[in-house]
């Protein structure tokens, strides 16, 4: 079983702490989720290296906070998260926590359904801004990274550090068609085309959207018919994970083409040792979970409105790698 470990952050601390200072006031301390049900819709499939460290954080803020949480896995299918709100709406919990990736169109009479049934739903990861703004009061908040500046960061380190400009070729493996999400595809191209590097750029498909594994063909495929290529972005966590398959596939040395993308965890820290993968942008996405149940238990219990966090702290690579590594193989980054 995964070892947890409580994140401890400003805002966490306080709103675990504030009960005891407020006894004076004749507040009584309580496990502020006492008897609340959370549906918390995970996103990827149940192996997914980064919804699992989401959903470790769903879990310890359940522990600390005393609400249940029952977690609905969707294998990174927009369909199926549709599908998944809707049933979560149907089955009446207090509150629902879901990635945005559905969109407005798509996800906000949903999220009106709810709050017409008195559900909490509050997003993580990529937010639904407008429905941010109709129901912030009523709790609607979210926790996640700016999508689209974390991809411009990405790119333009990657640039900087391989002194990549004119003459130079990237290749960015992304989610440009999906809505919100694929702002992050977005920046990365924009931050790479920005010093002059020549993009390509190859859409993820729904199956390696779900098993990351099946993309080998793929970039071993692009890497043949484009060998001067000299950086791949790839933006998936779990397909991050997967570079160096990928490059060993293709018969790729460390050093000879880089990659980078997003989301540390074992694999990538362990491509970032051999070699194959220059750094990766860490999003803290353990806070997507730990602070998206605590924003509904906060709003059911004491009627806070939604709260907009950026989790969003830099680079990972080889100056900081091992201190980053063990809390990776425990489930927390």
């Amino acid at each position: 079983m995964i070892k947890r470990i409580i994140v401890v952050s400003m805002l966490v601390a306080l709103c675990l702490s504030f009960a005891f200072a407020a006894t004076s006031y004749g507040f009584e301390p309580v496990k502020i989720g006492e008897g609340m049900t959370i549906r918390f819709l995970c996103g990827g499939p149940p192996g997914s290296s980064f919804a699992v460290v989401v959903y470790n954080g769903a879990l310890q803020a359940a522990h600390d906070l005393g609400c249940k949480v029952e977690g609905i896995w969707s294998d990174w299918s927009v369909e199926d998260m549709i599908i998944d709100f809707r049933e979560a709406v149907a089955a009446r919990p207090d509150g629902i926590v879901v990635y945005g990736y559905a969109g407005e169109v798509a996800g906000g009479p949903i999220i009106d359904d709810a709050i017409s049934k008195g559900i909490t739903v509050t997003s993580i990861n990529t937010n639904f801004p407008a429905y941010e703004k109709k129901y912030g009061p009523e709790g609607h908040g979210w926790v996640g990274a700016e999508v689209y500046s974390l991809g411009v960061k990405l790119g333009e380190y990657c640039a900087m550090k391989l002194d990549l400009g004119e003459g130079d070729r990237a290749l960015v493996y992304g989610l440009l068609s999906m809505p919100g999400r694929g702002l992050r595809s977005k920046g990365c191209i924009d931050g790479l085309e920005e010093a002059g590097v020549t993009v390509d750029y190859i859409e993820i498909s729904d199956a390696a959207n779900a098993d990351p594994i099946t993309a080998t063909p793929i970039i071993a495929g692009y890497i043949a018919a484009h060998p001067d290529v000299k950086l791949i972005i790839t933006d998936h966590g779990d397909i991050t994970a997967t570079l160096p398959t990928y490059f060993r596939a293709a018969g790729v040395e460390p050093g000879e083409i880089m990659g980078a993308g997003f989301d540390p965890t074992p694999a990538s820290a362990d491509g970032i040792k051999e070699g194959y993968v220059l750094a990766v942008y860490d999003q803290q996405q353990f806070l997507h979970g730990y602070l998206s149940v605590l924003q509904i238990c906060l709003t059911r219990k004491f009627k806070f409105a939604g709260l907009h966090i950026d989790t969003g702290s830099g680079v990972v690579d080889a100056s900081n790698v091992e201190a980053l590594a063990a809390l990776a193989e425990a489930g927390i980054r």
